[in-house]
């Protein structure tokens, strides 16, 4: 897929039209690619746990997270409702000794490790399978595609896919872990089609029809290192919006990377935002995860040589959220 970087308007167009799964599933879908994650494909994940070594695959919820304020997105904040000094005092007017403490949590829904629904990002008016925006979200939420539906579907086999060290450099050491970081890309390293199946043959893995894909870049690793800086809405490698064919062609249900953005910024075009999103939500319907955190997983796949798993990453089901925190979890 060739691309003018002057013409942002004529490539997403292109793109929008050539790689649309519009009607695909039917007027009433609300499931987009996950409908390529069926049962036969949940039951050859299901196999792949054969260590039965977990990890999780989601950054911490709290104050110190990646998020600076744009578009009124903010880190969580986390209050105790009640707490060991309370009951310890006799506040809590219980009998027999017994206390207890409860939590509350304030943060958008996209402020960590999350999925964007279908309803997140709409392309000239028009939300997933060609509805128009105003009629899907509205200020009652979701109302068609909320990703409360999208709950009982994701888990299947899972793929990473370490550009970052197959392309990257070395990273240097974790503070946190005080383990080798593995190879990072570059901020503004555009992840092409080229890229992914060679780190797919490096790695001895197929990506096919109804696959959640990881794409590690090793941004997180070098933020953890150096600090948040302009990790939420700065330039970072990602994936160019060259791959939009790939992404189509190979059936895939579903991608994730450890970036803020899923897609190389800046974007590549002279004057554009997020144009990748546009042509894959909306028209595509492919669910899309960011800010995941793949160096754990990424470090046991480098040592044993196995990088498909079986993978679990439910969203919360919220009513009509266009989006979801997820604590996924992969199982090798």
């Amino acid at each position: 897929m060739s691309l003018d970087r002057r013409d942002p308007e004529g490539a997403i167009a292109g793109a929008a039209k050539a790689y649309s799964n519009w009607g695909r599933w039917g007027e009433d879908d609300v499931l987009g690619t996950l409908n390529f994650l069926d049962e036969a494909k949940r039951r050859e994940g299901m196999a792949l746990g054969r260590r039965g070594v977990s990890f999780s695959l989601s950054q911490r919820f709290d104050m110190n997270g990646p998020q600076k304020g744009w578009r009124r997105r903010t880190n969580p904040i986390h209050t105790m409702l009640m707490t060991g000094t309370d009951a310890a005092l006799g506040n809590q007017g219980s009998p027999h000794g017994i206390g207890g403490a409860d939590d509350l949590i304030t943060m958008p829904l996209q402020c960590s490790t999350q999925w964007d629904g279908l309803g997140h990002v709409f392309d000239h008016g028009k939300a997933w399978n060609g509805r128009d925006a105003q009629k899907v979200v509205t200020a009652d939420g979701d109302l068609v595609t909320g990703i409360e539906h999208m709950a009982p579907h994701v888990a299947g086999r899972g793929v990473l896919l370490d550009v970052g060290r197959v392309f990257g450099v070395g990273g240097g050491t974790s503070r946190s872990s005080g383990a080798d970081s593995g190879g990072e890309l570059p901020d503004g390293f555009a992840i092409t089609e080229e890229h992914l199946t060679a780190t797919a043959e490096a790695h001895g893995v197929i990506v096919g029809r109804g696959d959640i894909v990881l794409v590690r870049t090793g941004q997180l690793a070098r933020v953890r290192r150096e600090g948040w800086g302009d990790y939420a809405g700065g330039d970072a490698p990602g994936l160019s919006f060259t791959t939009a064919g790939w992404l189509h062609t190979s059936e895939i249900a579903a991608i994730a990377t450890d970036t803020w953005g899923f897609e190389v910024r800046p974007n590549e075009f002279e004057c554009a935002f997020q144009p990748l999103h546009q042509v894959v939500i909306p028209n595509m319907g492919l669910l899309v995860g960011e800010m995941w955190d793949l160096d754990a997983l990424a470090a046991d796949c480098a040592d044993d040589g196995v990088y498909e798993f079986w993978l679990t990453a439910a969203p919360l089901p919220i009513t009509g959220a266009v989006g979801s925190p997820v604590n996924p979890i992969a199982v090798k």
